[in-house]
């Protein structure tokens, strides 16, 4: 909460700006504040979605203006105190202003609206944006079975990747009868390159609590369980916090707002393992079994938690909940499509220019998503394809950019919506390798419980792994994909089930690349090292030795001043040599 005149300074200090040097840029604001005595606040905020420009700081001024400052380093934040703060002059070349309103103004901003914007750790801050007054209103003036009438007109779909109407999921979970009923928030966010549920936590806890207590009041629940990884310890911690200080508030606990409701939060930390993101492994893991799923139904509505009615969402759903009840169903149904409504969270990773968070109405194409608000491709190269929906999902090749971003649309392409992972590649992205990766990843994953999971994807990465050797055969291709529908089909829970669809997808748009690797015993993304030979062009060389002095395997032999040499049988691969080489003679083929 800004102090009235006063100058505020805020420092992004979620995972990304500390990793950027966040935290030793706000010890050196806060020194130069001290030293110069000055009456400034200095506050620690979330991150507002530009993780490309971290460590971010933000100074507003008593009028209210604010300006944003990029990729601030300790000199940096020095600076800003003496030159901004003190002398009255921003610092023009490190301004990010019409950026941020670039990247940030162009989206609708729900589920992170607070992020990047409130001190994650305040509740004085979260209550100054409107905070907890939808559980306010929902226990003085509507009834259980309104807020989720309320859930049902918003259209609000489950955002952890099954895009289930919530609403409906507390319909069933109300209507099932139980002495104890409960509420789990799934924040064991395990794509590669997802982050959105982290970020959330990280900046607005507070939502989430808020959230969960409306869902718990609309099924009936008195305790509701958070289940994050263990890997998030900086979400955890201010998660806690927030449940501690909400606690203290009397808006957790007992008689909630003399209302009789009764509500409290509990946090279970998880040990990474990518299948406790399916919902029943989740339950099995917080009864403290080892986290496998198991067949439904019966459906956790109806038998969760210690055999009790339970209602799981993710992070992304449950921040959008308080909004929806203050703001009211039909103002989050305006935005969005018709079977896919309101704003969606995606993570931006990948070779693309502006690597960080979003936030945009469903209906958006994923051209405008990666070239307006990522800002294209890195290095001015290529796009080739974008991963949506981490392992889960699938590719979609440049020919289906124009896709609109909606559960039915993404579906119709293979792909999936997913959590909200969205990894971009480039023409150097070997279509085939990054099938494997993600298979590697599900492989390691599986739990084990079914065979087609369990032996059907190591099968599959056998294959994969052979092509990306140059070493299959030409029906290994049939066999790849005829194991891939198998495992499709006949896996026990989503993450089998889902596993193939790299595969499948690639298969689909890019069958030239598998080809290619096979019968031609070529890479023409130039990726995979078994495939690629290096030499050294005789004419282009000058003999400088750089490349020689990179070479960890002394395959480069020539005299200095003379043209160089690769000695196949003693070269690695590993592409020292052409990023040393100055001239351009390293070729590789």
């Amino acid at each position: 909460m800004e102090d009235q005149g006063k100058t505020v300074i805020k420092v992004g200090l979620s995972t990304c700006g500390i990793a950027a040097g966040g935290t030793k840029t706000y010890e050196a604001l806060e020194a130069a504040i001290k030293d110069n005595n000055l009456d400034v606040v200095l506050q620690k905020t979330g991150c507002i979605g530009m993780c490309y420009q971290e460590p971010i700081v933000d100074v507003v001024t008593p009028d209210g203006t604010l300006f944003s400052y990029g990729a601030v380093d300790e000199e940096k934040g020095r600076r800003i105190v003496a030159e901004h703060v003190q002398g009255g002059t921003p610092l023009q070349d490190s301004l990010i202003g019409e950026e941020r309103q670039s990247v940030v103004g162009g989206q609708v901003r729900i589920s992170l609206r607070n992020c990047g914007i409130i001190d994650p750790e305040s509740l004085d801050e979260y209550r100054a944006t409107g905070g907890y007054q939808a559980i306010e209103k929902a226990l003085k003036k509507m009834t259980p079975e309104l807020v989720i009438e309320e859930m049902l007109k918003s259209g609000l779909r489950g955002r952890g990747g099954a895009g289930f109407p919530t609403g409906m999921k507390w319909r069933f979970t109300r209507m099932n009868k139980g002495d104890q009923k409960y509420i789990i928030c799934n924040a064991d966010e395990g794509d590669p390159g997802a982050f959105m549920d982290r970020s959330i936590i990280e900046g607005d806890p507070h939502a989430l609590i808020e959230g969960m207590m409306l869902a718990g009041y609309a099924i009936g629940a008195s305790q509701g369980h958070v289940y994050c990884r263990a890997e998030y310890p900086l979400a955890i911690v201010r998660l806690q916090k927030a449940i501690e200080d909400a606690r203290a508030e009397g808006i957790l606990g007992k008689n909630i707002l003399d209302s009789g409701f009764d509500f409290d939060l509990k946090i279970k930390k998880g040990a990474g393992a990518f299948v406790c993101g399916e919902e029943t492994a989740l339950i099995a893991s917080l009864e403290g079994e080892r986290g496998m799923p198991r067949l439904k139904p019966p459906f956790p509505a109806e038998h969760g938690l210690w055999g009790k009615p339970t209602s799981i969402n993710n992070v992304e759903t449950f921040a959008n909940v308080p909004w929806i009840i203050a703001n009211g169903a039909d103002k989050y149904a305006a935005y969005g499509t018709e079977k896919s409504k309101g704003t969606k969270v995606f993570a931006l990773a990948g070779k693309m220019n502006r690597g960080g968070l979003i936030e945009v109405p469903m209906g958006v194409t994923l051209r405008d998503i990666i070239f307006d608000l990522g800002g294209g491709v890195r290095d001015n190269k290529k796009f080739k394809g974008v991963q949506l929906g981490g392992p889960s999902g699938g590719c979609i090749p440049e020919s289906l950019l124009d896709t609109t971003v909606d559960y039915d649309s993404l579906n119709r392409t293979g792909a999936i919506m997913g959590s909200g992972g969205m990894i971009v590649m480039d023409e150097t992205t070997c279509m085939v390798d990054m099938a494997r990766y993600f298979l590697d990843f599900v492989q390691n994953e599986s739990c084990g419980k079914c065979v087609h999971c369990r032996l059907g994807t190591k099968r599959m990465l056998e294959i994969l792994t052979r092509i990306t050797e140059g070493k299959a055969l030409p029906e290994e291709l049939d066999l790849l994909e005829e194991l891939a529908y198998n495992v499709k089909e006949g896996a026990l829970c989503g993450l089998g089930q889902t596993a193939p669809n790299p595969v499948l997808t690639t298969l689909k748009y890019f069958r030239d690349e598998y080809e290619a690797h096979i019968h031609d015993r070529r890479c023409p993304a130039k990726s995979c090292p078994e495939l690629l030979t290096y030499t050294i062009d005789m004419e282009l060389c000058n003999g400088c030795r750089r490349c020689a002095k990179r070479c960890p395997s002394e395959a480069i032999i020539g005299e200095k001043k003379e043209p160089h040499v690769i000695v196949q049988e003693k070269c690695i691969k590993c592409g020292n040599c052409v990023d040393a080489c100055k001239f351009k003679a390293v070729m590789v083929e």
